[in-house]
Parts: C-alpha cells; sequence; structure tokens
C-alpha cells in the first residue's frame, strides 16, 4: 500500500530517520516494522508556533518494496547539422533556452557578451579588491548571467507559466543537490551556481550546440521588418530565421540599440531603494521566537510589505546567511545585489528593501520616453557613487539613525567587501524613494520584532529588481509585435523575474522560435 500523508515534526525529529518512521506509523495507525520507506514530496517550515516546526509531505510505502522515483532524462540529442537559432545571452533563460532547443532537434547559437565562468572570478576579484568595473563582465555579464552569482534562489510564483518541476529536475540533472525537488523554498548556492552552470555549457558543446565568449552584439540585420541575422563586436555576422534576445535587466546598450534602430521598446516601471544587512541571529531570534537558533533550522527569513504614501514597499531577494555584493556595470555607478552560499552560514543576512517608481518620479528629473526608467536608475546610481567617494565605496546609514535624520558616526561591520561611508542616504536617493522608505522602516519594525534597530546597516543602492523596459511581444507568439522573428525574452524584456521564471521564459521562447521555422 502507498499513502501520501502530511506530518509536523520538532526540527531534530525531522533530521531522525527513526523519528520520522514512528511519526508516519502513527499517522497511518500501523506497525513501524510495517514502514518499508518513505519518499519525501514537499519540506517547509511552520514558524508560527512559539516552537517551530518542520512540515513534511510524503509518499508512504507500506508492506511492500520502495519504488524510487524515476530518473530523469532531459532527451538531449545531437543537433550538431540541425537547423540553427541564435540566443543572445547566456543567463538563465538563454541556457535553458538552448536546453530546449536541443531537446527539440534545433541546434544553439549562444552568444555571450561576458566570459565564461572561470574567467570571470578575476574580474569579480578586481571589483571588490579594487572596485575596478570590466563593463562586459561583472556580476551581471558572463557565463551563467546574474543568475550565477545571485544566490541561487529557485523559488517561483510563475507555475502557471511552465513546467517548474522540469527546470528543478534539469538543475539536479547537472548537479544540483537532491533537496531542491522538495523544498518549499529550494536554494542552491552562489559557491555551487558556477559547476552547474559549466556542466551546462559543456552539455550544450557536447550535443553539436555553440556557446561564444565574449560576442557581444552590437547589431541586428532586418528585412523589413523580419529578422535576418546578427553582427558582434568583433565584426561577425551569423545569418538566421530567429533571435531570442535574453539580456538580461542591465543590457542598456541593447535596450539603446532596440530605440535607436526604431524597433519598439516601453519604459517600464520598476522599484528602487537599498540593501539593509543585519546580525543574522537578530533575523532568526525575530523569525524562530528563541535566543539562540536550532542547530536543526536553517538559518531564517523574511518577507515585508507595506504600502507607504500609495507606493509599495517591500523587502527582495533576501540572503540569510548572506553577503552584499558590487553590481555595477559600468564606471562611475553603484550598485549593490545579494547572495549566499549553500550552507548560508555567514553572520549576516540582507535583503533588497525596495520603493516603486514610476513614469512620475521619472519625469520629475526630466527623463520621458521609453527609456525614462532607465535614464533615472542611472542617475541614482551615479548619485550613489560619487557619495561614496569612489572605488565603489557604498554610502550607508544604520537604520534608525536613517529614520531619525541623523547621520552615523560609526557604521557597524558589513559584509560589503568594498566598504563603507556614512552619509545621510536621503540626500542620496531620490525624495520620494527615502521618504517612503523611511515610513516603512518604522512599520516593518512593529510586523518583525527586533527589524527597526541601529544594529542594522542600510546601503545605497539596490537599483536592479527588474528591467526598467518592456520589450513588447505579442502574447501568442512571443514575437516582438513589430519583427518577425525576435524573440524578446525573460528578465531583460520585462516578462520574468528569477531564475526559476527566467528558466521557464527561455523554453518558451525555444518552442515559440522553433514555430516559426
Amino acid at each position: 500500500m502507498i499513502k501520501n500523508i502530511s506530518i509536523s515534526l520538532l526540527p531534530s525529529s525531522a533530521a531522525d530517520d527513526k523519528s520520522v518512521r514512528q511519526a508516519i506509523a502513527g499517522e497511518c495507525a500501523v506497525d513501524p516494522a510495517r514502514i518499508t520507506g518513505y519518499n519525501i514530496k514537499k519540506r517547509s517550515i511552520d514558524a508560527r508556533p512559539r516552537q517551530p516546526l518542520i512540515l513534511l509531505s510524503l509518499d508512504v510505502f507500506i508492506d511492500e518494496a520502495v519504488v524510487a522515483p524515476t530518473p530523469f532524462d532531459p532527451q538531449l540529442n545531437n543537433v550538431t547539422n540541425a537547423p540553427h537559432v541564435v540566443i543572445v545571452g547566456a543567463g538563465p533563460a538563454g541556457l535553458f533556452a538552448a536546453l530546449k532547443l536541443i531537446n527539440m532537434g534545433y541546434k544553439p547559437i549562444v552568444l555571450e557578451r561576458g566570459k565564461d565562468v572561470r574567467s570571470r572570478r578575476r574580474d569579480l576579484a578586481a571589483l571588490n579588491k579594487e572596485g575596478v568595473v570590466n563593463p562586459e563582465s561583472n556580476y551581471c555579464f558572463g557565463e551563467g548571467g546574474a543568475g550565477t552569482y545571485s544566490d541561487g534562489k529557485l523559488y517561483t510564483r510563475s507555475t502557471k507559466r511552465g513546467d517548474v518541476g522540469r527546470i528543478l529536475q534539469l538543475f539536479r540533472y547537472f548537479g544540483a543537490e537532491e533537496n531542491i525537488l522538495f523544498e518549499a523554498h529550494p536554494h542552491i548556492g552562489t559557491n555551487k551556481l558556477p559547476q552547474i552552470i559549466t556542466a551546462i555549457r559543456e552539455q550544450i558543446v557536447a550535443c553539436g550546440g555553440s556557446v561564444l565568449f565574449e560576442k557581444k552584439l552590437t547589431d541586428i540585420l532586418l528585412d523589413g521588418d523580419t529578422i535576418k541575422g546578427v553582427v558582434t563586436a568583433d565584426g561577425d555576422t551569423i545569418h538566421c530565421k530567429s533571435v531570442i534576445l535574453a539580456t538580461g535587466h542591465s543590457a542598456r546598450d541593447i535596450f539603446t540599440l532596440l530605440h535607436n534602430k526604431q524597433i519598439a521598446v516601453e519604459c517600464k516601471p520598476f522599484a528602487l531603494g537599498v540593501r539593509i544587512e543585519h546580525p543574522q541571529s537578530l533575523i532568526d531570534s525575530a523569525q524562530y521566537h528563541c535566543q539562540v537558533r536550532d542547530a536543526y533550522l536553517p538559518p531564517a527569513s523574511y518577507s515585508l510589505v507595506a504600502q507607504e504614501y500609495g507606493r509599495g514597499v517591500f523587502s527582495f531577494c533576501m540572503c540569510p546567511g548572506g553577503i552584499i555584493a558590487p553590481a555595477a556595470t559600468a564606471p562611475g555607478e553603484l550598485v549593490v545585489n545579494g547572495w549566499s552560499p549553500s550552507k548560508r552560514n555567514n553572520p549576516y543576512a540582507n535583503s533588497g528593501t525596495v520603493v516603486a517608481v514610476d513614469e512620475r518620479d521619472f519625469a520629475k528629473y526630466g527623463f520621458t520616453g521609453p527609456l525614462a526608467a532607465m535614464h533615472y536608475q542611472q542617475m541614482v546610481e551615479q548619485q550613489a557613487f560619487k557619495a561614496g567617494g569612489g572605488k565603489l565605496v557604498a554610502p550607508a546609514q544604520r537604520l534608525s539613525d536613517f529614520v531619525n535624520n541623523k547621520v552615523s558616526t560609526t557604521l557597524p561591520d558589513c559584509s560589503y567587501l568594498p566598504g563603507l561611508h556614512s552619509v545621510a542616504l536621503k540626500d542620496v536617493l531620490p525624495q520620494e524613494v527615502a521618504a517612503a522608505l523611511k515610513k516603512a522602516m518604522t512599520d516593518f519594525g512593529k510586523k518583525m520584532k527586533g527589524y527597526y534597530t541601529n544594529e542594522a546597516v542600510m546601503v545605497a543602492t539596490e537599483s536592479r529588481t527588474s528591467s526598467p523596459v518592456r520589450i513588447p511581444r505579442d502574447k501568442e507568439t512571443l514575437q516582438h509585435i513589430q519583427i518577425k522573428g525576435l524573440f524578446p525574452c525573460a528578465e531583460g524584456a520585462g516578462y520574468a523575474g528569477g531564475i526559476i521564471s527566467a528558466a521557464i521564459d527561455g523554453e518558451r521562447c525555444a518552442e515559440a522560435a522553433i514555430a516559426l521555422m
């Protein structure tokens, strides 16, 4: 007999096979000896009780042999001599589009402006240690895109857009831990993602596809309203019928190229603010109702949202046991992001905390038209760079001091390696953003005990939450509304946010490109 059951256990019991079996026996009202095994379908944490619990959904085997899940077969074909599709960008969308093309018998040619993972590390070291930005190789550009160094969160609400299970299975196939298949909020870790991304690229090449690095797109060739090919910075021309444009939310040159060629792009509202870092122990205490976190519980996270002065303010990309990193893509700009290793074992917790901004705000600073949000974003990043004093030193302020309009005389230890400079953030951020953040800090403090504290530090600026531009496409064919054969894809086109949703959109665009051929 096979039964699907749900049980709740103390964290230490959930980590002990014997205790799990005893709980199963009690739930099924059978002798423990009759339990031959179980498969975990879902695992989550219920932190609402004074004592947090682990919730398990299980397939339980009683009086019969355990049946292991069917091994996943990605069905990747040899496509060496198959018709080709050009993919611009080797982030999650581009790589999963390539895998889907191979699965369906077509050859992907992936063009990536940055370097491979191994070479990219040297440029990241220069960012952190010397404050030197390579515009083509940084936390946003390079093999795996921003996803490679963005923590590896695999949670998504985009379940209606595609097969989330298949995406998770593919990550598992290429080296992720098995637990991503059943954790409620799966996470890989920045330290493990590079090996997985490398394995995906090696598989694409082994199947006959191409992944070309330091191949920056500089032009799109058209025959009337139809794609004819693409041109790269080194002068190469690649002729094709379909282009999947998966360049990410920071490819400002691509947005500008499309606009200059009179290919329709649209201004898109986005969100902008700061990274806020707390001691992880403080977040654990607040979320788990304890002085010291249970060793069997992971570092705690949080999700906070408020409406202030008619604007949404929310936490974004929360990184337990994480690190704040410099994410600028051009000299003279200051951008921060966050990530965590797989064990999430650093002493700090950080989260983007951002405010919704729109066309009304952009217009206040003289920015109008399709690229208005992009120019507004760039303006704030340049202001933050100047306030920090150079070399990617970030302007920062203690949380309570920010609310009380007091420049911090000292700043706490922080994970941000280039360093911090104490300033009044209200003079760095747009007035509408600073005012909403100030009100939200006290409101968040009421929602989560301990959040509102001067032990926390606010670091500017978190500005790459999503693309400031939407590249419009037909809802059915996914083609650009104006150009046949051009498939705007994922985060950079304004249609996805996060690794899983970007991967799903990449698969959808691959299917749409094949339908055209």
